[in-house]
């Protein structure tokens, strides 16, 4: 029985260090650590296994990365989150690129096709 835990720990830390590359490489480097997400499909987690160790490695791979992290099953897909309080300048930096990408779209839908 040693054995199948030892393998079954070893399969949960590959599971939690993949999980904690792909949220790094999610984050944006200008938000410095904050607003981290990440969001697994429905062959993303049939791959990872079990819905609740996938979920358990997330939160881990999360604490590693200083995240508040939770987790949120939507329609098939795995939102995993940072909760934490962001500082006011990243919220206002994070704000004017939301604005920004808003006026950009908004002038995309205005010009003439053709």
């Amino acid at each position: 029985m040693p054995v199948k835990d030892e393998l079954a720990r070893r399969r949960f830390e590959k599971l939690v260090d993949r999980l904690e590359s792909l949220m790094r490489a999610a984050l944006k480097p200008e938000y410095r650590g904050y607003y981290g997400q990440l969001i697994l499909g429905d062959d993303d987690l049939a791959e990872m296994g079990e819905l609740k160790d996938v979920r358990r490695a997330a939160r881990e791979a999360g604490h590693r990365l200083g995240w508040k992290a939770t987790t949120q099953l939507v329609g098939g897909r795995l939102f995993v989150l940072d909760e934490r309080e962001v500082p006011e300048e990243i919220e206002r930096l994070a704000g004017d690129a939301a604005a920004a990408a808003m006026d950009r779209a908004w002038q995309e839908g205005r010009r003439p096709r053709g």
